[in-house]
């Protein structure tokens, strides 16, 4: 079982990310770069990011390039909104994720947000969140 946010877990979103072709045709069509900080995490910050574009999605260590979007988050809150104990949007509402960028972009791209629920609901069961 790998920790959320391990590398161990980025690397299982990632490889499920690259198998679904489903998501893959998304990137021909949605183009966004998606930098997530995640602070005071059992590992210290975590930096991954969601790019997507040139018929592609990507998702893996390390900053977007280019990065359209950058979410900020502490570690406490980003596993409440895993586990289903807080939605994103009360989250952004009470400024525990902070975002900055093209802020839009996020809206055109929803079709590559709910590709990515499934494979985010199935890493989950096989995911420690350490509460």
């Amino acid at each position: 079982m790998a920790r959320y946010l391990s590398l161990d877990w980025i690397d299982e979103i990632s490889r499920r990310v690259a198998a679904s072709t489903d998501l893959q045709k998304l990137g021909s069509t949605h183009t966004i770069g998606i930098t997530q900080v995640i602070t005071e995490s059992p590992d210290g910050t975590v930096t991954y990011h969601l790019q997507s574009g040139n018929g592609r999605v990507d998702f893996g260590v390390g900053p977007a390039d280019p990065e359209d979007v950058r979410l900020e988050q502490e570690w406490f809150s980003a596993v409440d909104v895993a586990t289903g104990e807080m939605t994103a949007e009360d989250a952004f509402i009470t400024g525990c994720i902070r975002l900055s960028g093209n802020a839009p972009l996020l809206l055109e791209c929803q079709a590559v947000f709910a590709g990515l629920d499934p494979i985010f609901s199935a890493v989950a069961d096989q995911t420690d969140y350490g509460k």
